[in-house]
């Protein structure tokens, strides 16, 4: 009897459960990890190096997102022990020591990205209540404490109510980048399709654009307690079931997100798209001023807020998982304390930042790319060549492919740092 499309199998061969109200909502909490504020600089940093290219990055974004997602998620489920998370899983594969050091350097390549979410809230929000509602804010210490603390509370509540938050601010944002989108069509500018760049300007423009790419559309930072939620909930069909709501996250961040990315740059010259890079605006920002729209304006601190928020919760789930599973192999306290304990050291160090405004959050965020970099992308695949439960894995073409890509994206990292 032929199976239904909603249905998958698992190693075994057997039909997996159909699809679910729980798998939507996962689905929605991973694409909410990956559309970050940095959505609204998108256009301007993959549109800037010309058509073609970003035409090559469309079409390498989704196998990018979706196999290296699925290769670390394969990863986490090869652990022998059914409730091991991220650092439990490092440890096992790699060894006591080897592994500490990759587990402590994935927690710093995602906590930094919480210190700048915290920035960029509490300005967000501060901004948006003095010019678009003209009210005077509380102080910046009372602000950014309440806003952190909302955020981490809603991880506190448990799994149910932060899918459900999800759910709320996700399909807001899909439905803003959707509409946006389309409100740019009729000021489409179709560019020159036979006019193509020097072969060494457009090899330099697609290596550089590969990095920007993978994060726009990153939710490593959540893998692990995806994996860890899915393996509670479907038990031996863990695998199939995370492989096919990978599968559909990354095809709703490919469909909203690029659209959005097109739509923005097709309305663009590539000299308007230079000088926003230049002004270092957003995209609505710069769309807004040369069009005189107030909705547009507006609409930048919502989505800005809204994208923060959901990519906020995201990564928090991340670095509270590998922070705890750190603090116990170092401390062998009880779980239960060290995670009220990880919880209240995350919240004043970024209740801190948001407070102090730091200015070398740039040079945070572009140190923590070339680990995440290496964790979603290079490590996953070296590990098919390690451990005996990835070696159904060896060979193939998509395993290649995401170590090439993986290889990119830290070279181009390291390239542009120095």
């Amino acid at each position: 009897m032929p199976l239904s499309q909603n249905r998958v199998l698992s190693q075994a061969g057997e039909a997996a459960p159909r699809w679910s109200q729980h798998d939507t909502s996962w689905t929605l909490s991973l694409f909410g990890t990956a559309v970050g504020a940095g959505i609204l600089f998108l256009p301007i940093n993959i549109g800037v190096g010309g058509f073609w290219p970003l035409v090559i990055m469309a079409l390498l974004a989704g196998p990018m997102t979706f196999l290296a997602h699925r290769g670390l998620a394969r990863f986490v489920l090869s652990s022998s022990r059914p409730e091991a998370d991220f650092t439990d899983v490092v440890d096992e594969h790699f060894g006591s020591r080897v592994g500490r050091v990759i587990a402590l350097l994935y927690f710093l390549s995602i906590f930094p990205i919480l210190l700048i979410y915290g920035v960029g809230l509490t300005n967000t929000v501060e901004s948006f209540l003095i010019h678009q509602m003209g009210i005077t804010p509380p102080s910046r210490v009372l602000l950014s404490g309440g806003l952190i603390f909302a955020m981490i509370a809603v991880m506190m509540a448990g799994e149910a109510v932060m899918l459900k938050v999800f759910a709320v601010i996700v399909y807001p944002l899909a439905a803003i980048l959707a509409g946006l989108s389309l409100y740019l069509v009729p000021g489409w500018q179709l560019p020159a399709m036979t006019v193509w760049p020097q072969w060494q300007d457009f090899s330099l423009t697609l290596w550089l654009a590969v990095p920007v790419t993978v994060f726009a559309f990153s939710h490593a930072a959540a893998i692990s307690s995806f994996v860890h939620a899915q393996r509670r909930h479907y038990a031996e069909y863990a695998g199939a079931k995370s492989e096919q709501i990978l599968k559909r996250t990354s095809v709703m961040l490919i469909a909203f997100v690029l659209f959005f990315v097109f739509s923005c740059v097709l309305s663009l010259s590539p000299a308007q798209l230079m000088e926003a890079k230049t002004q270092n605006v957003s995209v609505l920002s710069y769309l807004a001023n040369i069009h005189n729209n107030p909705l547009i304006v507006a609409l930048g601190p919502v989505i800005a807020f809204i994208a923060i928020t959901s990519s906020f919760l995201g990564h928090f789930m991340g670095a509270r998982e590998s922070l705890n599973g750190l603090l116990y192999k170092q401390t062998g306290l009880a779980m239960a304390k060290l995670d009220k304990l990880g919880i209240v050291l995350m919240f004043l160090a970024i209740w801190l930042a948001a407070v102090l405004n730091p200015s070398i959050l740039g040079m945070m965020e572009a140190l923590s790319g070339p680990v995440i970099a290496m964790i979603l992308f290079i490590m996953p695949m070296l590990a098919v060549y390690r451990v005996p439960a990835l070696k159904a894995y060896r060979g193939r073409v998509s395993t290649y492919f995401v170590l090439v890509v993986g290889l990119l994206a830290v070279s181009a990292i390291v390239f542009n740092l120095l």
